[in-house]
């Protein structure tokens, strides 16, 4: 039980302290891909720490089952616990309440993350059909042209992935614009961000009280963006890039569920960091930074487990 109570104030521990820490550290996207990884290990930590919580507080519970009178001993006299029940039939009831309602807990968290990302999945993959079947196939932009007054640019997960790009876009956008745009939405489909956006969506609709959940999916939508941002201004240069988004940016239209628009996030911020790059000691502060915050959190995490173990492995 200590093994469980330890894991449980490390992870509460992580979700509280982790969120403000790092949303200084990733405002400004210094270090984009750095970042999504802290937010990721931070998130993961959390969420780790107490779903190994609830799985030692099964299995020490079910020795109340074997052996009622020694383990109800065992966890007075390490938390002081005030129950005193007479009979084996109370330990029991107890065992049965406890492991029913964290098993019930934790399987209604995962299911209910597994369905909303498999609607989402399923939601993507139709738009993407339809798109293909309704627009206009463009081999030398590697993209699906749109009939619509509205410019858009964005790209759709699925089999095959799908750059949707608009008429209005691609009137709007010069030549080099364009070219910018689709390098950032092939960056997107390249490095699978859709489908990690989509399971921080469904997680962050299963745990809405979770700030390291909630905050971290917004937060890691944003940082993606910039990771994005990076490989188009790399191969088309920040101007280009800027000047698309910019142009994209007046679309009334939102781009649907599940798809990454590239002018649909935090576009000031991005253009901030297009116009004014930080210098190479500040970005190096910066990602010196964010590697002691995972380490941190990494070996916190490791150490609390490995300790508490080699002590459980004494005591028994």
């Amino acid at each position: 039980m200590n093994l469980a109570l330890g894991l449980l104030l490390y992870g509460t521990a992580v979700a509280l302290f982790g969120p403000p820490i790092l949303r200084r550290l990733t405002r400004r996207g210094v270090a984009p891909r750095l970042g999504v990884t802290a937010w990721l290990v931070a998130i993961g930590g959390a969420l780790g720490s107490w779903a190994l919580a609830a799985g030692v507080l099964v299995v020490e519970f079910a020795a109340i089952w074997r052996h009622p009178g020694e383990a109800l001993q065992a966890c007075y006299a390490v938390l002081s616990t005030p129950a005193h029940p007479h009979t084996a039939t109370a330990a029991k009831v107890v065992t049965f309440v406890v492991s029913a309602l964290v098993i019930a807990g934790v399987t209604a968290i995962v299911a209910h993350v597994a369905t909303v990302a498999v609607r989402l999945r399923r939601h993507t993959h139709r738009h993407g059909r339809a798109v293909r079947m309704v627009g206009r196939r463009m081999p030398d932009l590697g993209a699906v042209v749109l009939d619509s007054p509205e410019p858009q640019a964005y790209c759709v997960a699925g089999r095959p992935d799908t750059i949707v790009v608009t008429t209005a876009a691609v009137d709007a956008l010069t030549g080099e614009q364009l070219a910018a745009v689709l390098a950032h939405e092939r960056a997107h489909l390249r490095g699978r961000h859709a489908a990690l956006t989509g399971i921080l969506r469904s997680t962050a609709a299963a745990l809405p009280a979770v700030r390291v959940v909630t905050e971290g999916s917004a937060e890691i939508g944003r940082l993606l963006e910039m990771c994005a941002d990076d490989r188009a201004a790399h191969s088309h240069g920040p101007a280009s890039l800027l000047g698309g988004l910019l142009a994209l940016l007046d679309a009334a239209a939102p781009a649907p569920a599940g798809a990454l628009h590239a002018a649909g996030t935090a576009v000031l911020a991005r253009a901030e960091r297009l116009v004014a790059p930080v210098g190479v000691v500040a970005r190096a502060r910066n990602r010196t930074a964010l590697l002691g915050v995972i380490a941190t959190t990494v070996i916190g995490l490791s150490e609390i487990t490995v300790g508490v173990l080699f002590c459980s492995a004494l005591m028994n």
